[in-house]
């Protein structure tokens, strides 16, 4: 394993991004996220220099890439709060393109991809079921929300797929990113639509995503 400085300066940044978000210093803070972002981004990009699957790995960078750009979406809707939703909603289409890139690399490497992804639906079903139990708005999720939640979880299965087919550490790091992707997302649609924002479900959900990307990445230099 090696490049790990990207990752003490992704976790550097992102706690510094916090601290600012915290202090409401939302210009500053998107350019800190964007640093951060950038820094998961950069080992990917090492980590896909002469890998094995160049296929796989080239759809991992893209993803990469298309996180960090939702990432200053997302944090774009605190500066201009009157187009909040614009960037909301355009975070929430790149992230989710972003989760496709994912996919379509592991594809190859799952079993029975097919079965696997409809199982991703099946359970994405009864995931959306239960986040409108919580948060009691059932128009307070728009579409393009229920199709990213569906996107993960069917990543996640893939995922759990790939594993299963060729079980390895890449594999399993490549899991455990996605179900921390999933968990992150939870959290935040939970804190952002239930009613009752806090602020330590909002560094829950960034310290989940940013180690979920972060392993997604190392991910990449392990085969």
């Amino acid at each position: 394993m090696s490049h790990l400085w990207p990752v003490a300066a992704c976790l550097i940044l992102l706690v510094s991004f916090i601290i600012v978000e915290y202090r409401e210093s939302y210009a500053i803070g998107v350019v800190l996220k964007g640093l951060a972002s950038a820094c998961f981004v950069l080992l990917g990009f090492m980590g896909s220099r002469g890998a094995a699957d160049a296929r796989f790995a080239g759809f991992i960078a893209a993803g990469l890439a298309a996180g960090a750009i939702a990432d200053v979406l997302l944090s774009l809707r605190y500066v201009y709060k009157k187009r909040w939703t614009v960037f909301f909603t355009s975070g929430t289409i790149v992230f989710l393109v972003g989760h496709v890139f994912y996919s379509v690399g592991v594809w190859p490497r799952a079993l029975a991809p097919f079965v696997f992804a409809g199982l991703g639906i099946a359970a994405a079903f009864f995931i959306i079921r239960w986040i409108f139990s919580q948060i009691g708005a059932q128009g307070a999720l728009s579409v393009i929300g229920v199709l990213y939640i569906c996107g993960v979880v069917i990543l996640n299965c893939l995922a759990l797929s790939a594993l299963i087919a060729r079980p390895s550490h890449q594999a399993l790091m490549l899991l455990a990113s996605t179900l921390l992707f999933l968990a992150s997302d939870i959290i935040h649609i939970l804190n952002t639509f239930g009613g009752n924002p806090q602020f330590k479900r909002r560094v829950l959900n960034l310290t989940l995503y940013y180690f979920g990307q972060i392993l997604i990445a190392l991910s990449l230099q392990l085969g």
